[in-house]
């Protein structure tokens, strides 16, 4: 006999041209599924457990016909993301029944996964030692974008001066975090006092809310007096204008993210974009994918400075799937507090 039950999902339902509103752009639906439907070889049967929402995420809400690293996402089918969920069956090798597992998948809680599953891998260690949330934060997606882009792109030296803005959140606070373990002088700017005083707890020399701060430009040559060699930049629009005020010459910006830009229906311009010449800067944009070489080393580092309490993070965790669509919303405009998730179940 079938073992039918219902399977709540997250549908993409209608392209946004600003925020992604819920109940309009994201809904929820309820299907069924069949826990007992056959598998083919390879295939296996998971149960959701946490799934990640990430500003790169907007960017997926688009015509299809624009191009970019990432397809766009198909209307009428379920979101997709970063997930940890439990194998309930199996007819794989690769992940047998009871394996806590990390990947690409739909955000849905039920789902029959191939295995050709998007970058899964099973948490062979973590269930018992590491929060499941982590796995989609700092040993996840945001924290190898952290590790990578100021390793591989930032290229920090000690003493120098590293900001960052969007600091409070899921990359931008351990960036700050690695930038002091590396020995340099690291400022952050987020959107609220608590956010502010966060970092300041977490170790940032220089933090400040960028919401109350009036003039950026003479905000941030305060806070980094002896100027900016390395900004990561999470932001974009007039925060990168402030920023090339004050970058010194053979600085780096490492383009992480604009999230200011994303919903705006007319991006802003930048207008002294001829400090790159006279500074001679270097801006470089990255997708972390683009290095799947530095995962070994990412995994060894960050757990190395989590046990030894180097690096402290702050999640903002959303309980139950039909909570994903506010959770979206929240983290686009800055409500959440660091990393944004939602637990779906437990384990």
């Amino acid at each position: 006999m079938p073992h039918t039950i219902p399977n709540k999902q997250v549908i993409y339902s209608k392209i946004p041209t600003t925020y992604p509103f819920p109940g309009e752009h994201l809904t929820l639906h309820e299907s069924t599924i069949d826990l007992d439907t056959p598998l083919k070889e390879g295939e296996f049967l998971v149960k959701l457990l946490v799934l990640s929402v990430d500003p790169y995420m907007r960017a997926r809400m688009r015509d299809p016909s624009i191009k970019s690293y990432f397809s766009a996402l198909t209307l009428d089918k379920p979101l997709e993301g970063g997930t940890v969920s439990v194998v309930l069956r199996s007819n794989s090798e690769k992940f047998k029944e009871g394996a806590v597992v990390s990947g690409f998948g739909p955000f849905q809680e039920y789902a029959v996964v191939s295995k050709e599953a998007a970058g899964a891998y099973e948490l062979r260690n973590g269930p018992k030692e590491i929060p499941l949330t982590n796995y989609l934060g700092n040993l996840g997606m945001p924290g190898m974008t952290a590790y990578v882009g100021l390793f591989k792109y930032g290229k920090p030296k000690k003493g120098e001066t590293l900001y960052i803005s969007a600091a409070s959140g899921a990359v931008g606070q351990l960036v700050g975090q690695i930038g002091k373990i590396l020995g340099l002088y690291v400022v952050g700017s987020a959107g609220s006092d608590d956010k502010v005083e966060y970092l300041k707890e977490i170790g940032f020399d220089e933090a400040f809310n960028y919401k109350t701060a009036g003039d950026l430009t003479k905000k941030l040559a305060e806070t980094c007096p002896k100027g900016i060699d390395v900004y990561f930049e999470n932001v974009g629009g007039k925060m990168l204008e402030a920023v090339l005020d004050n970058m010194n010459q053979f600085g780096r910006i490492v383009a992480c993210g604009m999230i200011s830009q994303y919903n705006r229906e007319n991006p802003e311009g930048i207008h002294n974009l001829t400090l790159m010449v006279t500074k001679r800067l270097r801006m470089e944009g990255f997708i972390v994918s683009d290095s799947p070489e530095m995962k070994e080393d990412f995994i060894k580092d960050m757990s190395k400075w989590m046990l030894e309490g180097k690096i402290k993070y702050k999640e903002t965790i959303a309980h139950g799937i039909k909570q994903t669509p506010q959770a979206m919303l929240d983290m686009l405009q800055g409500k959440n507090f660091g990393k944004q998730v939602v637990k779906v179940a437990d384990l």
